[in-house]
C-alpha cells in the first residue's frame, strides 16, 4: 500500500527532470526501505543514529513521566529524613572548630577564645538552610589585663606575655582536651600579630599547634568611604 503511494508520487515527476538526476537510490526509496523494515517487527536492528534514538536511555536511575513541574513544587518540608544531597547532609552534620581571635591594632592587642555551639539531639532537614549559629566566647583577655599601661599595651614585648598568658590558661582551665580542632584568626597588623605567632610556633604553642586546622586573617579592607587621616610625618 505504502509502495503504491510513493509510486503514485514518483509520477509527477516529468521524465525530462527525471533523467537528470543522478543514477543513486533516491531518498523516497530510502524512505521506502526504512518504512518497510520498521514495520516488520522480526528485522534486524538498525545501526547508526536510527539504533541510537532507538534504544532505550531509560535506566532506571529516573522517573520517565517526571518533569520539571515536580522540580518546581520541591519544598523541604517534603524531602525525606535521611537527606538523599551530600552537601546537604555536610551543612547538617558540620561542626564548626574552636577559634582564637588575635585582634592587634598599633596600641593594644586583644584575644578570644570561642567554642561552636552545642549540637541539637535530633537533627532537622530545616536546620541546612538556616544560617550557622555564630561560636561562643570562652575567655579573652588584653595586654592591660596583665599589667601593661599606657604606651605599653601596643609593644611587641606586650603582645608576646599576653599570648603565653592566653596559651596557659587553656591548659590550666582544662580546655585544651574539650578542644578537637583549633582555627586562628588574625585581625590588624600591629606588632602584637608577629609576637603571637612567634608564641604559637614556640615551645609555649607545642600543645595546640598539632589541632590547628587553619590560619585565617579578617582584617577589613575599606572600599571608597570617608576621606583617611594624613599620615603622620616625625
Amino acid at each position: 500500500m505504502a509502495r503504491d503511494r510513493l509510486r503514485a508520487l514518483v509520477s509527477f515527476v516529468c521524465s525530462s527532470c527525471r533523467s537528470s538526476l543522478p543514477q543513486r537510490p533516491s531518498i523516497l526509496s530510502q524512505i521506502t526501505r526504512n518504512f518497510i523494515t520498521s514495520s516488520n517487527p522480526a528485522a534486524p536492528r538498525t545501526s547508526g543514529l536510527d539504533a541510537s534514538l532507538s534504544r532505550p536511555t531509560n535506566d532506571g536511575s529516573y522517573n520517565r513521566g517526571s518533569s520539571i513541574l515536580g522540580a518546581l513544587d520541591f519544598s523541604p518540608e517534603s524531602m525525606p529524613e535521611a537527606v538523599a544531597h551530600p552537601q546537604t547532609a555536610a551543612r547538617l552534620y558540620y561542626v564548626p572548630p574552636h577559634r582564637i581571635h588575635v585582634y592587634c591594632t598599633k596600641h593594644n592587642t586583644h584575644m578570644t577564645l570561642t567554642r561552636p555551639p552545642p549540637r541539637k539531639q535530633k537533627l532537622d532537614v530545616e536546620d541546612a538552610y538556616k544560617p550557622p549559629e555564630p561560636n561562643q566566647p570562652v575567655m579573652t583577655y588584653a595586654t592591660g589585663m596583665i599589667g601593661f599601661r599606657k604606651s605599653g599595651r601596643g609593644t611587641y614585648d606586650a603582645g608576646f606575655q599576653l599570648a603565653s598568658y592566653f596559651l596557659k590558661q587553656i591548659q590550666e582551665r582544662g580546655l585544651l582536651r574539650d578542644i578537637k580542632e583549633i582555627e586562628v584568626v588574625f585581625r590588624g597588623f600591629g606588632s602584637g600579630r608577629e609576637a603571637v605567632t612567634k608564641v604559637i610556633l614556640g615551645q609555649e604553642g607545642r600543645l595546640i599547634r598539632p589541632k590547628i586546622i587553619a590560619v585565617t586573617d579578617s582584617t577589613r579592607l575599606k572600599f571608597g568611604g570617608s576621606r583617611s587621616p594624613n599620615p603622620r610625618r616625625l
